[in-house]
């Protein structure tokens, strides 16, 4: 990508948007062309641990057994094995979880446990502890180091149209900070594309309640 081509996208998206009394997110929107989202192998689902921390407070929710239940500590919210039981068939308990939380990590020897408990609730959120993030651990994993790579990670799926759509930092974070991530996402998406970086059709920015601006190429 050219980086003084996304450095002018983003000056002129600061220019043209008026200040807010709230601190804006930069949304990056990447226009997909020539895929087939019917076809499952065309479909995107793809983590991307950005370089730098895009300045949203992410919410994590651990799922462990007493195996990791100190370290867990780190996390928002821990619920142990004993307890998943209250969950079994809260609808209001489980959608509260759904709703307050980005990522739940799980042990993976839970995971049939989780699955059952959880799953109807999380599934259809797109929640669900998640192997492609590192979000079903082992036992002796790393949990701090997890929990630095989730406060940088985003994820990029497509739904019903060949475009996708994320976060990529604020307003107050430094242009370099915000290219560097927009470039992490582009490089990272274009990787796993049939056809790599020609099945972009075009980049757009936005701040969140601005008019977009598009990137030049």
């Amino acid at each position: 990508m050219d980086k003084e081509k996304l450095l002018e996208a983003l000056e002129t998206l600061k220019e043209k948007s008026p200040k807010r009394n709230f601190t804006q997110k930069v949304d990056l929107i990447l226009n997909l062309r020539n895929i087939n989202i019917k076809n499952p192998e065309e479909n995107v689902d793809v983590f991307v641990t950005l370089p730098n921390q895009p300045g949203k407070k992410i919410k994590i929710c651990a799922l462990v057994g007493k195996e990791l239940e100190e370290q867990a500590k780190i996390f928002d919210k821990i619920i142990r094995k004993d307890e998943f039981a209250k969950y079994q068939d809260n609808k209001k308990e489980l959608s509260k979880l759904a709703s307050e939380f980005d990522y739940f990590v799980a042990q993976a020897n839970l995971m049939t446990d989780v699955a059952k408990i959880f799953g109807r609730t999380l599934g259809p959120k797109n929640k669900m502890p998640n192997p492609k993030s590192g979000a079903v651990v082992m036992p002796t994993s790393n949990l701090p180091e997890l929990k630095n790579k989730l406060e940088r990670s985003v994820r990029l799926k497509t739904k019903n149209e060949p475009i996708l759509k994320t976060y990529v930092g604020n307003e107050k974070m430094n242009d370099e900070e915000i290219i560097g991530n927009i470039i992490a996402v582009h490089d990272s998406v274009a990787k796993i594309l049939p056809q790599g970086e020609s099945n972009i059709k075009d980049i757009t920015l936005k701040l969140t309640m601005s008019a977009p601006v598009k990137v030049e190429k």
